[in-house]
Formats: C-alpha cells, sequence, structure tokens
C-alpha cells in the first residue's frame, strides 16, 4: 500500500497533499491507495477522493459530526472506510461505529510533528481494540500509525495490530532493507501469535 496523509492546516498544524497527489499516484501504481484525511469536515472531501482512486480512506471521529454518514459514503463509492482516532481518543468512544467501518486507524504519535515519539499506551489501545473484535465478533483490521521503528513492530503485532504504516524511520537508514526488516519482524510476531 501506499499510504497518503493529508492535512488541511486546521484540524492538525500542517498542510500537506490533497486530490492531486492521490490522482497523479493512481495513475503511477496499482497499488492500494491509502489515505488518511487529517481534515476538518471529511465530509466534504471524500467524494473527490473516491474519484481520483482512492482505495481505503480513514476519517477522525473527532473530526465530523457527520461519522456515520461519512463511512457510509466511502463504502458506498466502493472503498475500504476507515475510522482513525487521535492519541488521546478511547476506543470505546466509536463502539457503536465498529460495525460500519473496514478498519481502525489508532495514531500512536501526536498529530502534525514529524519528531512527536511514539506512544506507549498504544499498545492497550490496540489490545482494547483487538478484544472487543473479538468479543463482538467483527471483521475490522487494525492500523496503527505514527513513529514507528524497528523497536515497536513485533509488540504491535502480539497486541492485534494487522497493518503498521511505516512512516520516516525506513529512511534513517537503507529503506529497501529496513522496511524488508521491519517485514520481517512482523511476519515473526503474527506467526507467534497464531501459536
Amino acid at each position: 500500500m501506499v499510504h497518503v496523509d493529508v492535512m488541511d492546516g486546521h484540524f492538525v498544524p500542517d498542510i500537506s497533499v490533497g486530490q492531486p497527489v492521490v490522482k497523479s499516484l493512481r495513475k503511477a501504481t496499482d497499488l492500494v491507495l491509502d489515505v488518511h484525511l487529517l481534515v476538518e469536515r471529511p465530509e466534504r472531501y471524500v467524494p473527490e477522493f473516491l474519484k481520483f482512486g482512492a482505495d481505503r480512506i480513514a476519517v477522525h471521529a473527532e473530526s465530523t459530526p457527520n461519522l456515520h454518514k461519512v463511512l457510509r459514503v466511502i463504502r458506498s463509492g466502493g472503498a475500504k472506510a476507515g475510522l482513525a482516532l487521535n492519541p488521546s481518543t478511547a476506543v470505546e468512544t466509536v463502539s457503536d461505529a465498529m460495525e460500519e467501518m473496514d478498519y481502525l486507524l489508532i495514531l500512536s504519535a501526536d498529530l502534525g510533528f514529524a519528531d512527536s515519539p511514539f506512544l506507549p499506551r498504544t499498545l492497550s489501545k490496540v489490545q482494547s481494540a483487538s478484544a472487543m473484535r473479538s468479543e463482538r465478533r467483527l471483521d475490522f483490521a487494525i492500523q496503527v500509525e505514527g513513529s514507528i521503528g524497528l523497536e515497536q513492530v513485533t509488540a504491535l503485532c502480539h497486541a492485534g495490530a494487522d497493518i503498521l504504516v511505516a512512516g520516516s524511520d525506513i529512511f534513517q537508514e537503507d529503506p529497501k532493507s529496513r522496511l524488508a526488516e521491519m517485514m520481517r519482524q512482523a511476519a515473526m510476531a503474527r506467526q507467534v501469535s497464531r501459536v
């Protein structure tokens, strides 16, 4: 997958890429485009991201009063609907929306700051989400994003994470070998978790 953070300068302090970049990426790759909307009132933008080829779109529970409607629009547009949570938002606050999402995106670092450290309490949030998924027999994926390095991969997978967003950590060394090592650790952790 190619993960794309879209920031509006309001919901988070930074401004980043938008619809034209997603449109260009769609022309350049067949990989899944995983769009994370860190914007206020995402319902204004979802139709355009669908039109330009987003395969997965995550919106923040904190960013809209129309969460259920936005998730339905994403799914009806043929994309996977994701629900994203700020580090300070408890998993339990979105319990009633879990049946309408395809994945839960848990942020593991503070928003909008590239040098924010990984927040260790993320592990308990992932465990909570995994437990709720099992108890309710739901089928959503758990995705984690934010300052994830080699040191966190195994613990996050053991906690129940299915997808880890590799950010700037892979560029500290040779990106190809760094990413390969993260994937190797994740695969090993998943095998151990199944035993």
